[in-house]
Protein backbone atom coordinates (compact mmCIF):
# COMPACT_ATOMS: atom_id res chain seq x y z
CA UNK A 1 0.00 0.00 0.00
CA UNK A 2 1.19 3.47 -0.94
CA UNK A 3 0.64 6.39 1.17
CA UNK A 4 1.11 9.91 -0.24
CA UNK A 5 2.91 12.20 3.02
CA UNK A 6 2.06 16.18 1.66
CA UNK A 7 3.59 18.80 4.14
CA UNK A 8 1.98 22.22 3.08
CA UNK A 9 4.31 25.27 2.40
CA UNK A 10 2.83 28.50 2.12
CA UNK A 11 5.04 31.27 0.83
CA UNK A 12 8.27 31.85 -0.40
CA UNK A 13 9.11 30.29 -3.33
CA UNK A 14 11.51 27.21 -2.91
CA UNK A 15 14.63 27.10 -4.95
CA UNK A 16 13.36 24.05 -6.69
CA UNK A 17 10.56 23.48 -8.49
CA UNK A 18 7.70 21.89 -6.39
CA UNK A 19 6.53 19.62 -5.85
CA UNK A 20 9.53 18.10 -3.63
CA UNK A 21 9.34 14.93 -3.14
CA UNK A 22 11.84 12.25 -1.21
CA UNK A 23 13.39 12.71 2.07
CA UNK A 24 16.40 13.51 1.01
CA UNK A 25 15.22 16.31 -0.91
CA UNK A 26 13.34 17.95 1.91
CA UNK A 27 16.37 16.86 4.83
CA UNK A 28 17.90 19.81 2.89
CA UNK A 29 14.86 21.79 2.63
CA UNK A 30 14.63 21.60 6.15
CA UNK A 31 18.40 22.77 6.73
CA UNK A 32 17.98 25.57 4.28
CA UNK A 33 14.88 27.12 5.73
CA UNK A 34 16.30 26.56 9.46
CA UNK A 35 19.22 28.40 8.26
CA UNK A 36 17.23 31.69 7.02
CA UNK A 37 14.26 31.87 9.71
CA UNK A 38 14.87 29.30 12.67
CA UNK A 39 11.41 31.06 13.91
CA UNK A 40 9.38 29.82 10.64
CA UNK A 41 6.66 27.47 11.74
CA UNK A 42 7.11 25.79 8.59
CA UNK A 43 10.21 24.17 9.50
CA UNK A 44 8.51 21.77 12.19
CA UNK A 45 5.89 21.17 9.62
CA UNK A 46 8.95 19.95 7.58
CA UNK A 47 10.17 17.82 10.43
CA UNK A 48 6.89 16.48 11.11
CA UNK A 49 6.50 14.98 7.67
CA UNK A 50 9.81 12.91 7.88
CA UNK A 51 8.23 11.59 10.85
CA UNK A 52 5.46 10.70 10.14
CA UNK A 53 6.86 8.98 6.66
CA UNK A 54 9.57 7.25 9.01
CA UNK A 55 7.39 5.86 11.44
CA UNK A 56 4.54 4.26 8.58
CA UNK A 57 4.44 0.70 7.93
CA UNK A 58 3.66 1.08 4.23
CA UNK A 59 5.05 2.50 1.86
CA UNK A 60 5.21 6.24 2.00
CA UNK A 61 6.05 8.89 -0.71
CA UNK A 62 6.97 12.04 1.37
CA UNK A 63 6.44 15.00 -0.67
CA UNK A 64 6.29 19.20 -0.37
CA UNK A 65 3.45 21.05 -1.80
CA UNK A 66 4.10 24.83 -2.30
CA UNK A 67 3.49 27.92 -3.96
CA UNK A 68 2.75 32.03 -3.51
CA UNK A 69 0.52 34.89 -5.11
CA UNK A 70 -3.42 35.08 -3.86
CA UNK A 71 -5.41 32.48 -2.94
CA UNK A 72 -6.59 31.51 -6.41
CA UNK A 73 -3.59 30.98 -7.63
CA UNK A 74 -1.82 29.43 -4.69
CA UNK A 75 -5.05 26.66 -4.35
CA UNK A 76 -4.75 25.80 -8.43
CA UNK A 77 -0.55 25.17 -8.01
CA UNK A 78 -1.72 22.85 -5.22
CA UNK A 79 -4.66 20.87 -6.79
CA UNK A 80 -1.88 21.17 -10.04
CA UNK A 81 0.89 19.35 -7.86
CA UNK A 82 -1.20 16.62 -6.28
CA UNK A 83 -2.57 15.48 -9.97
CA UNK A 84 1.34 15.26 -10.73
CA UNK A 85 1.73 13.06 -7.52
CA UNK A 86 -0.98 11.09 -7.92
CA UNK A 87 -0.25 10.52 -11.80
CA UNK A 88 3.57 9.65 -10.66
CA UNK A 89 3.23 7.44 -7.92
CA UNK A 90 -0.81 6.27 -7.64
CA UNK A 91 -0.99 6.37 -3.96
CA UNK A 92 -4.03 4.85 -2.99
CA UNK A 93 -4.12 7.34 0.52
CA UNK A 94 -2.98 10.43 1.87
CA UNK A 95 -1.27 11.88 4.99
CA UNK A 96 -1.51 16.18 4.97
CA UNK A 97 0.73 17.88 7.31
CA UNK A 98 -0.18 21.60 7.76
CA UNK A 99 1.28 24.25 10.25
CA UNK A 100 -1.97 26.28 10.32
CA UNK A 101 -5.81 26.06 10.88
CA UNK A 102 -5.82 28.05 7.38
CA UNK A 103 -3.43 25.42 5.41
CA UNK A 104 -6.15 22.69 6.58
CA UNK A 105 -8.98 24.60 4.21
CA UNK A 106 -6.31 23.27 1.33
CA UNK A 107 -7.19 19.29 2.56
CA UNK A 108 -10.18 19.10 0.21
CA UNK A 109 -8.25 19.97 -2.37
CA UNK A 110 -6.29 16.47 -2.05
CA UNK A 111 -9.16 14.61 -0.73
CA UNK A 112 -10.82 15.12 -4.52
CA UNK A 113 -7.83 13.31 -5.60
CA UNK A 114 -6.97 10.68 -2.93
CA UNK A 115 -8.18 9.94 0.17
CA UNK A 116 -7.03 11.38 3.19
CA UNK A 117 -6.68 9.07 5.96
CA UNK A 118 -5.41 11.94 8.19
CA UNK A 119 -4.40 15.26 9.25
CA UNK A 120 -2.00 16.31 11.26
CA UNK A 121 -1.49 20.07 12.32
CA UNK A 122 1.67 20.94 13.82
CA UNK A 123 1.78 24.10 15.77
CA UNK A 124 4.38 25.73 17.48
CA UNK A 125 3.40 24.84 21.81
CA UNK A 126 4.58 28.36 23.13
CA UNK A 127 2.49 29.68 19.91
CA UNK A 128 -0.89 27.29 19.94
CA UNK A 129 -3.45 29.69 21.80
CA UNK A 130 -1.72 32.72 20.18
CA UNK A 131 -2.11 31.47 16.42
CA UNK A 132 -5.29 29.95 17.52
CA UNK A 133 -6.62 32.92 18.35
CA UNK A 134 -5.37 35.10 15.77
CA UNK A 135 -6.72 32.84 13.02
CA UNK A 136 -10.64 33.08 14.82
CA UNK A 137 -9.99 36.57 15.14
CA UNK A 138 -8.61 36.84 10.92
CA UNK A 139 -12.19 34.35 10.35
CA UNK A 140 -14.47 36.70 12.50
CA UNK A 141 -13.23 39.84 10.83
CA UNK A 142 -13.94 38.33 7.43
CA UNK A 143 -17.49 37.20 8.25
CA UNK A 144 -19.68 39.79 7.33
CA UNK A 145 -22.40 38.62 9.33
CA UNK A 146 -20.54 38.07 12.30
CA UNK A 147 -19.15 41.99 12.04
CA UNK A 148 -22.53 43.35 11.57
CA UNK A 149 -24.22 41.39 14.18
CA UNK A 150 -21.61 41.51 17.02
CA UNK A 151 -19.14 45.00 16.40
CA UNK A 152 -22.21 47.17 14.86
CA UNK A 153 -24.23 47.00 18.31
CA UNK A 154 -20.94 47.56 20.44
CA UNK A 155 -19.91 50.36 18.16
CA UNK A 156 -23.62 52.23 19.01
CA UNK A 157 -23.14 51.09 22.82
CA UNK A 158 -20.12 53.60 22.64
CA UNK A 159 -21.65 55.91 21.02
CA UNK A 160 -24.73 56.19 23.21
CA UNK A 161 -23.19 55.83 26.35
CA UNK A 162 -21.22 59.26 26.29
CA UNK A 163 -25.03 60.76 24.84
CA UNK A 164 -26.96 58.87 27.33
CA UNK A 165 -24.64 59.82 30.03
CA UNK A 166 -25.02 63.75 29.35
CA UNK A 167 -28.96 63.63 29.45
CA UNK A 168 -29.39 61.79 32.20
CA UNK A 169 -26.47 62.50 34.21
CA UNK A 170 -26.60 59.41 36.04
CA UNK A 171 -23.86 56.46 35.45
CA UNK A 172 -26.96 53.63 36.49
CA UNK A 173 -29.75 54.95 34.33
CA UNK A 174 -27.26 55.37 31.28
CA UNK A 175 -26.34 51.45 31.75
CA UNK A 176 -30.02 50.30 32.22
CA UNK A 177 -31.10 52.13 29.26
CA UNK A 178 -28.04 50.61 27.16
CA UNK A 179 -28.70 47.05 28.83
CA UNK A 180 -32.34 47.38 28.12
CA UNK A 181 -31.62 47.89 24.31
CA UNK A 182 -29.17 45.11 24.05
CA UNK A 183 -31.19 42.76 26.08
CA UNK A 184 -34.37 43.59 23.13
CA UNK A 185 -31.81 43.00 20.46
CA UNK A 186 -30.39 40.04 21.44
CA UNK A 187 -33.96 38.46 22.03
CA UNK A 188 -34.84 40.20 18.54
CA UNK A 189 -31.67 38.37 16.60
CA UNK A 190 -31.80 34.79 19.27
CA UNK A 191 -35.67 34.47 18.74
CA UNK A 192 -35.52 35.53 14.76
CA UNK A 193 -38.26 37.59 15.25
CA UNK A 194 -36.75 39.27 11.76
CA UNK A 195 -37.39 35.64 10.15
CA UNK A 196 -40.91 35.29 11.62
CA UNK A 197 -41.69 38.30 10.71
CA UNK A 198 -40.91 37.55 7.52
CA UNK A 199 -43.15 34.49 7.24
CA UNK A 200 -45.90 36.36 8.69
CA UNK A 201 -46.63 39.01 5.98
CA UNK A 202 -46.33 36.18 3.67
CA UNK A 203 -48.65 33.94 5.52
CA UNK A 204 -50.77 37.03 5.57
CA UNK A 205 -50.54 38.22 1.59
CA UNK A 206 -50.94 34.31 0.63
CA UNK A 207 -54.32 34.44 2.91
CA UNK A 208 -55.53 37.85 1.11
CA UNK A 209 -54.77 36.05 -2.38
CA UNK A 210 -56.65 33.24 -1.34
CA UNK A 211 -59.45 34.76 0.32
CA UNK A 212 -59.18 32.55 3.88
CA UNK A 213 -61.94 32.16 6.21
CA UNK A 214 -59.03 32.54 9.01
CA UNK A 215 -57.45 35.70 8.19
CA UNK A 216 -60.76 37.35 9.47
CA UNK A 217 -61.38 35.44 12.60
CA UNK A 218 -57.94 35.67 13.29
CA UNK A 219 -58.60 39.96 13.26
CA UNK A 220 -61.81 38.93 15.42
CA UNK A 221 -59.84 37.38 17.95
CA UNK A 222 -57.24 39.79 18.37
CA UNK A 223 -59.68 42.06 18.95
CA UNK A 224 -61.15 40.03 21.80
CA UNK A 225 -58.17 39.25 22.91
CA UNK A 226 -57.22 42.66 23.60
CA UNK A 227 -60.88 43.58 25.30
CA UNK A 228 -60.41 40.70 27.41
CA UNK A 229 -56.78 41.84 28.49
CA UNK A 230 -58.66 45.55 29.12
CA UNK A 231 -61.50 44.01 30.38
CA UNK A 232 -59.33 42.15 33.11
CA UNK A 233 -57.13 45.19 34.05
CA UNK A 234 -60.51 47.11 34.99
CA UNK A 235 -61.33 44.58 37.03
CA UNK A 236 -57.65 44.10 38.37
CA UNK A 237 -57.11 48.01 38.92
CA UNK A 238 -60.92 48.28 40.43
CA UNK A 239 -58.91 45.96 43.77
CA UNK A 240 -56.43 47.14 46.68
CA UNK A 241 -52.99 46.04 46.32
CA UNK A 242 -51.93 46.58 50.21
CA UNK A 243 -55.40 44.95 51.33
CA UNK A 244 -55.79 42.20 48.79
CA UNK A 245 -52.23 41.28 47.96
CA UNK A 246 -50.94 40.84 44.37
CA UNK A 247 -51.89 36.69 44.21
CA UNK A 248 -55.80 37.85 44.38
CA UNK A 249 -55.24 40.91 41.47
CA UNK A 250 -53.58 38.51 39.24
CA UNK A 251 -56.99 36.20 40.13
CA UNK A 252 -59.10 39.09 39.36
CA UNK A 253 -57.37 39.75 36.31
CA UNK A 254 -57.83 36.41 34.90
CA UNK A 255 -61.39 35.71 35.84
CA UNK A 256 -62.58 39.05 33.75
CA UNK A 257 -60.37 38.25 31.04
CA UNK A 258 -60.62 34.53 30.35
CA UNK A 259 -63.90 34.77 28.93
CA UNK A 260 -62.66 37.13 26.14
CA UNK A 261 -59.64 35.22 25.37
CA UNK A 262 -61.61 31.63 25.22
CA UNK A 263 -63.94 33.78 22.94
CA UNK A 264 -60.69 34.73 21.28
CA UNK A 265 -58.91 31.32 20.98
CA UNK A 266 -62.63 29.51 19.58
CA UNK A 267 -63.37 31.92 17.46
CA UNK A 268 -59.55 31.31 15.66
CA UNK A 269 -59.83 27.79 16.17
CA UNK A 270 -62.85 27.68 14.59
CA UNK A 271 -61.64 29.56 11.57
CA UNK A 272 -58.84 27.61 11.13
CA UNK A 273 -61.22 24.75 10.58
CA UNK A 274 -63.36 26.17 8.47
CA UNK A 275 -60.50 26.73 5.81
CA UNK A 276 -59.22 22.81 6.28
CA UNK A 277 -63.25 21.72 5.75
CA UNK A 278 -63.12 24.37 2.31
CA UNK A 279 -59.87 22.96 1.18
CA UNK A 280 -59.63 19.25 2.29
CA UNK A 281 -62.61 17.11 2.98
CA UNK A 282 -59.71 14.43 4.74
CA UNK A 283 -59.95 17.09 8.14
CA UNK A 284 -57.45 15.79 10.60
CA UNK A 285 -58.38 15.56 14.20
CA UNK A 286 -56.29 18.13 15.40
CA UNK A 287 -58.10 20.77 13.64
CA UNK A 288 -61.63 19.80 15.25
CA UNK A 289 -60.67 19.29 18.12
CA UNK A 290 -58.99 22.52 18.97
CA UNK A 291 -62.02 24.62 19.34
CA UNK A 292 -62.90 21.65 22.27
CA UNK A 293 -59.34 22.46 23.81
CA UNK A 294 -59.95 26.14 23.82
CA UNK A 295 -63.00 26.20 25.82
CA UNK A 296 -61.87 23.57 28.10
CA UNK A 297 -58.87 25.23 28.86
CA UNK A 298 -61.20 28.72 29.57
CA UNK A 299 -63.43 26.60 31.64
CA UNK A 300 -60.55 25.29 33.93
CA UNK A 301 -59.16 28.72 34.38
CA UNK A 302 -62.15 30.53 34.88
CA UNK A 303 -63.00 27.58 37.92
CA UNK A 304 -60.02 28.41 39.54
CA UNK A 305 -59.56 32.20 39.30
CA UNK A 306 -63.04 31.81 40.64
CA UNK A 307 -62.42 29.44 43.59
CA UNK A 308 -59.24 31.85 44.52
CA UNK A 309 -61.34 35.38 44.52
CA UNK A 310 -63.97 33.82 46.36
CA UNK A 311 -62.00 32.45 49.10
CA UNK A 312 -60.37 35.49 49.93
CA UNK A 313 -63.81 37.21 49.94
CA UNK A 314 -63.32 39.53 47.35
CA UNK A 315 -66.05 38.25 44.94
CA UNK A 316 -69.55 37.46 46.22
CA UNK A 317 -70.64 34.01 46.15
CA UNK A 318 -71.87 32.07 42.76
CA UNK A 319 -75.51 32.33 42.96
CA UNK A 320 -77.92 30.23 40.82
CA UNK A 321 -81.59 31.97 39.79
CA UNK A 322 -84.62 30.21 40.21
CA UNK A 323 -85.66 28.16 37.55
CA UNK A 324 -89.50 26.85 36.59
CA UNK A 325 -89.92 24.57 33.66
CA UNK A 326 -93.22 23.30 34.33
CA UNK A 327 -93.87 21.02 37.25
CA UNK A 328 -90.04 21.19 38.08
CA UNK A 329 -89.53 24.13 40.27
CA UNK A 330 -85.52 25.22 41.68
CA UNK A 331 -85.17 27.96 44.23
CA UNK A 332 -82.27 30.12 43.84
CA UNK A 333 -79.23 29.15 45.94
CA UNK A 334 -75.34 29.67 45.99
CA UNK A 335 -72.78 27.38 45.26
CA UNK A 336 -69.73 27.14 47.66
CA UNK A 337 -66.05 28.12 46.10
CA UNK A 338 -65.12 24.26 46.50
CA UNK A 339 -68.33 23.28 45.07
CA UNK A 340 -67.94 26.23 41.76
CA UNK A 341 -64.74 24.73 41.26
CA UNK A 342 -66.02 20.85 40.91
CA UNK A 343 -68.35 22.09 38.39
CA UNK A 344 -65.96 23.92 36.20
CA UNK A 345 -63.61 21.51 36.05
CA UNK A 346 -66.47 18.83 35.57
CA UNK A 347 -67.18 20.89 32.52
CA UNK A 348 -64.07 21.38 30.87
CA UNK A 349 -63.79 17.32 31.54
CA UNK A 350 -67.32 16.98 29.37
CA UNK A 351 -66.09 19.71 26.94
CA UNK A 352 -62.66 17.92 26.53
CA UNK A 353 -63.92 14.88 26.10
CA UNK A 354 -66.96 15.03 23.92
CA UNK A 355 -63.93 17.50 21.53
CA UNK A 356 -62.26 14.00 21.77
CA UNK A 357 -65.54 11.89 20.16
CA UNK A 358 -66.32 14.53 17.87
CA UNK A 359 -63.03 14.47 16.24
CA UNK A 360 -62.60 10.69 16.26
CA UNK A 361 -66.04 10.42 14.68
CA UNK A 362 -65.37 12.99 11.77
CA UNK A 363 -62.14 11.44 11.29
CA UNK A 364 -63.60 7.83 10.77
CA UNK A 365 -66.40 9.13 8.73
CA UNK A 366 -63.66 10.68 6.29
CA UNK A 367 -61.85 7.73 6.59
CA UNK A 368 -64.03 5.12 5.27
CA UNK A 369 -65.58 8.00 2.47
CA UNK A 370 -61.80 8.09 1.33
CA UNK A 371 -61.88 3.83 1.49
CA UNK A 372 -65.11 3.66 -0.57
CA UNK A 373 -64.25 6.08 -3.45
CA UNK A 374 -60.75 4.50 -3.55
Amino acid sequence: MTTLVVCIYRGAKLDTDPPVVGADAIEGLVTTVGIDDPEDSRVNCLLEGLRVSRDLDDETVLAVLSGDGDTVTFNRSIASQVDELVSEYSPESAVAVVDSAEDERLVPIIESRVPVDAIDQVVVRQARDIESTYYLLKQFLADEQLRTTVLVPLGLILLAFPALLAVFESITVSVGAIAAVLGVFLLYKGLNIDGLLATLSASIRDALYAGKVSLVTYVVAGGLAMVGVFVGALGATSLDRAADGELIIVMQFLYDSIPWITGAALIASSGRLLDEIIRDDNIGAAYINLPFVAVAVGLALRGFAAYVIQRSDVSDPFVVPAMNYGPIEVEQFSLAPGTLLAVFILGSIVVSIVGVRVAAYVSSVGYNNIEQSS
